[in-house]
This record gives structure tokens, sequence and C-alpha cells, in this order.
């Protein structure tokens, strides 16, 4: 274990304006990788309510202008203690922080120096005490004074560009802040001539909420933030003008969460021919417009770059891989790309992207072309396995099967793949390129290498325009001579997934469901038109769908798989088979229950970041217990926003209702005892979370635990009133497992979860030693079918 200082600051002040703190002090705090497993001695003291001592912390001077700097920072505790005459409520203003807790409330902060973050907390008369945890190098940490209980941010704005045939009305985010004490629920914003409903804003917080506007009432944009009648902030927004030629910005309403989100598209000449479309991922700290920017246009195609959601984002990961299919579809929809010609590439961060997504999606591209991308968290960017030794240990490695891109590498072989590297880099190293290579060799036939002499991580050796790390004119001649074939012209599929929920479907085959979950699943078959058979083999597969597309229709079907010799049945009206392997055989089956786990709702806790998920509070628990509920929902919907620029509906369970919320996943924030949704969402589930108590039901008996509030529970459930919509949970059995919760990193790219997990105090002293449960719902959302991983102390 590696430790480093932490610094306290110390500051006091009575003056009304605005405070910067400038004196600091040290003291040691451990480093941690990816992990939804961490260790941190001082966060074992927030979660008992104590405090440090000042012993041993030795003095450190902010600069001039109010920035603390020291490699120290790179993995420390800041304190700042604030003393007012009166209490009032201020917008902390903090960078370069990952976290703050604000007299004891947890907030979200800027790690990445945006500058943007702006957040409403109420500070006491007399002395307040203000942590930050910082994991880059530097901080600075201001108060400032708000400029209304109400009020907008333009700072952190996403907005559309304007062409010259735009007419149909746009979408465009910006910032609210409330800094009252009560949730904002009458707000709209008018925007030009239009007028769009805000949702709630919490209490002491922001929201980034979507508005419509016209492409006619600008490119001055008058932006007014409207209370009932009465106008309570406005401002300007200057939309750039873009030429038919330039790169631009289309804005969309994300189906993940509500979000406005945006892609930029380098656009081919408009003669009415269909183009090709290259799908650019970018790489970290850059913009997706700027991506753009980075390429020459093309003659014969559209380059479309969309944002990951933020410049660092999910890594092209979770919430980012699945921005990038949103785009993409959207972008199909729009542009009408040559569907043969759809083509994948990045750079950086984005070249990891370009790894991911041509593994989960090789019928999507005809060739990728990632550029100085790393592999996997394995490799680069922080490890996240464990070692493997332990039940829990195998169950969470499991979980993070989707991002192992190694293991999914025979899903490369019907891509053309050109690979782009600086012999020089020295931010990811050229072995990361070469070591894919390696693993690509003994069966891929159709893989181009480049690698530049001399360059480090970006390059641009010559005059044309565009920069040749990304935009490298043999890559593009690569890309030409490559197509994507229709799905009737595959008569061979080779595919695996570790979770259906994040691939399922190779051409005419979907893996519908495995065995096990999280552990690799693959088909390798083959099909015969004129014969209308189909034979191969599989490996941890329990059900499968298989379009007919590249069969000769006919009055049977024939299906050998795994030795076994399956019809002839009959050819099925809708063109698709199912088979499921069952006791031992495989049969032909009728279709799937949305009941069961699917693509569409296959598990991992992740997976309930989609469906426009909302977050419900629980308030009828004690007023400690509804504190914290509060508390973490608006930490998580802070951090999404930060993260995923993103804007989630937080309710209180009060106003929650099963229809007004229908089909769109949920997460209760707090147990069965506090949370009066729970019942309504979850009284068939295995597991259920009480006060003091977590109790699972397996079928011939149940298992309480002791008397414990220190268990923090996470899971995954499926909402019984829709086929598509999952619930999650994230809930104490008491104050010191509230205090658990808080800190488990569910936003956080390559922090991995199985259905679900049990923590206690432990594993933030001890690590692994306080996971007491870990792992999956079996195929039928039951828990004897499922497989788990249970520590002797919950047993």
């Amino acid at each position: 274990m590696l430790w480093l200082p932490f610094w306290v600051l110390s500051l006091s002040s009575h003056s009304p304006t605005d405070l910067l703190v400038r004196s600091a002090f040290v003291h040691p705090v451990p480093v941690n990788h990816r992990s939804i497993v961490h260790t941190d001695p001082l966060e074992a003291d927030f979660i008992r309510g104590s405090t440090s001592s000042m012993a041993g912390w030795q003095p450190l001077e902010a600069k001039p202008n109010g920035w603390f700097e020291n490699d120290a920072l790179e993995s420390a505790y800041v304190r700042a203690e604030v003393t007012l005459p009166v209490a009032k409520t201020m917008l902390l203003e903090a960078q370069g922080d990952s976290l703050a807790y604000i007299n004891g409330e947890i907030r979200v902060g800027d790690p990445y120096q945006y500058g943007y973050v702006s957040l409403p907390v109420s500070l006491n008369k007399g002395k307040n005490t203000l942590y930050f945890l910082c994991s880059r190098g530097r901080l600075r940490v201001n108060l400032v004074e708000p400029p209304a209980p109400i009020s907008m941010d333009l700072r952190d704005i996403t907005c559309p560009d304007l062409r010259p045939s735009d007419r149909a009305p746009m979408w465009a985010a910006v910032i609210v802040r409330n800094t009252t004490d009560h949730p904002l629920r009458d707000l709209f914003i008018r925007a030009g001539t239009m007028k769009s409903k805000v949702g709630d804003v919490p209490a002491m917080s922001i929201r980034k909420v979507g508005f419509q506007f016209k492409p006619a009432d600008g490119p001055q944009l008058k932006v007014m933030l409207v209370d009932r009648t009465r106008v309570v902030d406005s401002g300007h927004v200057d939309l750039k003008v873009r030429a038919a030629t330039e790169p631009y910005k289309r804005t969309f309403v994300s189906n993940l969460d509500g979000s406005v989100q945006y892609y930029a598209v380098n656009p081919a000449p408009m003669d009415g021919q269909p183009k090709a479309l290259f799908l650019s991922l970018h790489g970290a700290s850059v913009e997706a417009i700027g991506q753009a920017q980075a390429y020459s246009g093309k003659t014969w195609g559209n380059i479309v770059c969309p944002t990951n959601r933020r410049p660092y984002g999910f890594d092209w990961e979770d919430m980012g891989r699945m921005d990038a299919l949103e785009v993409l579809k959207l972008a199909k929809q729009e542009l009408r790309p040559d569907p043969s010609q759809i083509y994948l590439c990045g750079h950086s961060m984005g070249g990891h992207g370009t790894w991911q997504l041509g593994a989960l999606y090789p019928d999507q591209f005809a060739a990728i072309g990632p550029s100085a991308g790393w592999i996997s968290f394995n490799s680069y960017a922080g490890g996240s396995a464990f070692p493997g030794q332990t039940d829990r240990e195998k169950i969470l490695n499991r979980a993070g099967g989707s991002s192992d891109t190694l293991s999914l590498k025979q899903n490369y072989a019907t891509e053309g793949i050109y690979v782009i590297h600086g012999d020089a880099d020295d931010n990811v190293p050229v072995s990361e390129a070469r070591n894919m290579r390696k693993a690509l060799e003994p069966f891929h036939h159709d893989v181009s290498w480049y690698e530049q002499p001399g360059a480090g991580h970006w390059w641009d050796v010559s005059p044309e325009p565009g920069a040749d790390c990304v935009d490298w004119p043999p890559l593009f001649d690569f890309f030409s001579r490559h197509r994507l074939p229709s799905t009737s012209q595959v008569l061979n599929v080779d595919f695996s997934t570790a979770n259906p929920g994040v691939t399922a479907t190779d051409c005419w085959i979907t893996i519908q469901s495995q065995r096990l979950s999280g552990v690799v699943s693959r088909v390798q078959l083959h099909a015969e038109p004129y014969l209308r058979t189909v034979t191969g083999t599989t490996q941890n597969c329990r059900r499968l769908s298989l379009s007919l597309d590249a069969l000769q229709k006919g009055p049977d079907v024939r299906f050998e798989l795994d030795g076994q010799k399956i019809g002839p049945t009959p050819w099925p009206s809708g063109g698709t088979v199912f088979l499921e392997f069952t006791a031992g055989r495989w049969l032909v089956a009728s279709p799937p229950s949305p009941k069961e786990k699917n693509p569409r709702r296959n598990g991992g806790f992740k997976d309930i970041f989609r469906n426009r998920v909302v977050f419900v509070v629980g308030t009828a628990g004690t007023e400690e217990e509804n504190r914290w509920a509060i508390q973490k929902a608006r930490f998580d919907a802070e951090t999404l926003w930060y993260r995923g620029n993103g804007a989630v509906d937080l309710v209180m369970d009060s106003d929650f209702t099963p229809a007004k919320f229908a089909d769109r996943n949920v997460i209760l924030y707090g147990n069965a005892d506090t949370n009066r949704a729970w019942n309504t969402l979850l009284s068939h589930c295995p597991i259920q979370v009480y006060r003091h108590r977590l109790r699972i039901a397996k079928g011939v008996g149940v298992t309480d635990s002791k008397l414990d509030d220190t268990l923090a529970v996470f899971f995954i459930y499926p909402r019984s009133d829709s086929e598509t919509a999952s619930v999650a949970v994230i809930a104490g059995t008491g104050s010191v497992g509230n205090q658990v919760a808080n800190r488990v990193p569910i936003f956080l790219s390559g922090a991995h979860f199985p259905d679900a997990v049990v923590f206690n105090e432990k594993s933030v002293t001890d690590g692994l030693k306080g996971v007491l449960l870990a792992g999956y719902f079996g195929p039928d959302w039951n828990w004897l079918s499922g497989d788990w991983a249970v520590s002797p102390d919950l047993r």
C-alpha cells in the first residue's frame, strides 16, 4: 500500500463577500485503483461520525492565485474551517476535488477542474468544517454569494450550432440553481418564442434542464427562467452559425436519463448520394466538436463524433458506450448513410473505445481504426481485477467481463482493423497496440499496422488538413476497401459476449440468456442456405434466437448444436426460431418470457442507468434516515450531471406512483422501513432490507442477518409492472450502513457490479473482507437458481 500526505486547510473570516481558502496542513491517505471496493481511513471516521486529530499535520500555503499545488494532493484530504457571524447560504466553487463534505453533507467535486461547479451549501453561525478529497495535484476553494435564491448558470450550457437548413425546434440545456430549502416545481424556460417546462430542481442543489427554441430565434438567443409568471433570471446564449460544409453540433434528448446531449458532425458534400459514416471517438479531455474539427472533410462520408457525455466521461464504457450507440442510431436516421459503409475509429481513450465497441458490436462496423488506444482497465488506467482466489473475488471479476477486451477478441474476425500508434508515445505506451496485434495474429488475417517513428501521443507530420494521428490517409484508404455485409450474406457467425444486456446480437444470432451470468458465452455457427440447416457449437448459452435470413425459406428447418440434432421443425411464421438448453438438451422453445433475463433487462447493477432512470427518495424513516436519503440521492444526481452531463428526475417516495413513471428504471434510496415505494416495487423480491436487518428468502427458507446497522446493500431487480424496466436499491440497515453506501462508486467506469453486493464498514478499512455478499440472480430472477458468494459473517 502506498501512502501519501493529505492537507488540512484552516480559514476564519467574518467577511460577507467571497471567501478564498489560503492555508493548509498535511496528513496521509492511501491510494486506491478503480474498484467498487476501496480503503480510506479518514472515510472510516466519517462513517462513525468522528473527526481526526489535528496532531501531525504540516502547514502549506496557497499560491497568490489561491491554488494549492503539491504532489501530495494526488491523494489527499483538505480541511477548511470557516467561521461566520450568522448562518447563510453560499455557493461552493471548488476545483480539483473529487468530492466534498460540507458540515458532514457529501457533495460532488470538480476533479477535472472544469470551473463551473457551483453548489448551494448551508453554512452555520460559528465554525463550519469542510473536507475535500483530492486526486489530481491541485485544489482551489472559493465560497461565493448567490446572485439570487433561484438562478441560471450559463457556464455549462449544452447547445447546438445553427446551419442554413435548420428549421425544426432544437434542444439546449442550462444549469438552474436552487438555494432555497424546498424543491422547485413550477419553473419554465422561455427561449425566444418557445416555452419549456422545467423538471423539479431539488432543494439546495442544481439541475441541468433542457429547453427548446426555434433556429429563427438565434443566433443571440434570449433565455428567461420564469417562476409561474415572474422572471427570476435571464441571459443570452450566443449560438454559433456554421456554413453547410463546416463541422457542427447537433443536440438530442437521451433515452438514458432524459438529459440533453450533443454530437458533432464533419459533413460530406450534400449531393444526394448515400455516404459512408465514420463514427469517431474522442480522447480524454477532448470535446466532440474538437474531435470533428481534427479531420479534413471527406467527400465520400460524414464523420460523426459522440461525446462520451463529457470530455472525460466514462472511457466509452457504461453510459459512454450507450451514448455512442444512441448517436450512431440518430446519425443513421439523419444522415442516411450507405449501410454497408459504417466505420469506427478514435484516438487515445477513443482508441480504447474503438477496441471496445469493435469487440462488442462486430456486425455494426465494416472496419475499425484505433489510434493510440489502450486495451482495457486490466492493462492500462488502473487495473480493476481482483486476485480471484475467493468466491467473492471471482464473482466481482465476472462483473467486469464486458470490459475485458481480450476475452472477446474473436469478435474482431469479421472487421478490418487498421492500428495507428506513435512508437514514442509516453501517454499510452505502444506496447498496448503491439500486445493487441500479438493477440490477433493467430486468427485475424485483415490487420494493417502503422507506427509513426519518434511520434508521441498526438502527432501531425503532413501539411494536409487534419491531424495525422486521427486523419491518416492510409486509414481511410483501408476503410474504402471494406464493406459491411447484409445479414443474409453472412453464413458463419463466431460471437462472444459476457453480458447479453451489453451486447447480444451478431448478424442473425442473439444470445438471449446465459447459464452463468458474467461468464463469456460463445456461439460458432454455420448456415447452409439450401439445406435450411444451422450447425455449430455453444458455450454458456441458455437461450438463443436465430433469425433465418441467411436460409432459403421452406417448409422446415434443422439445427445441430453441440453434436445434438434438433428438428426438422416447421419454418416459423415470424422468421425467428428460439432454442433453449434445458435438462442437458437443446430444444425448440417458445419466445422467452419478458420476466426472465434477456438483452433488454439482464442485470448487473449498472444496467439501471437507462430507460430514463428516476431517483426515488425515502421519507418514511427517522429524521436522520430521511436526511441521508435526500443527501445521497442529491450527491448521485450531481455526480451524474458532472460525470455524464446528466439530468435525472429526483422525487420523494410520497410523490411516486408506478403509472406516472411507467416503464422507467427506478433507484430506491432507503430500505423497506424508510422508503414508501419499496412494497409497491419490490414486495416479491428475494432480498429485503429493513432497519437493522437483511432478509433473504431462498424459496425453502429464510436467512436473516443479525441485528446490524452496518450493512450497505446494492442490488437490481425487475419491475413487476414492466417488461423492460428495473428497480435498483441503495440502502443501509442503519446509520453506519448508510454512510458506507455513500462512497461506493456507482458511476466510475472500470468499477464493476454484479446483480447484488452487500458491504459493511470493514470494506473501507480491510477491503474485500468487508464484502459480505456478491452474486447474480438466476435466469428467472430467482435466488435459488442464482450464483452467490456469501461470507460466513452473513450466514
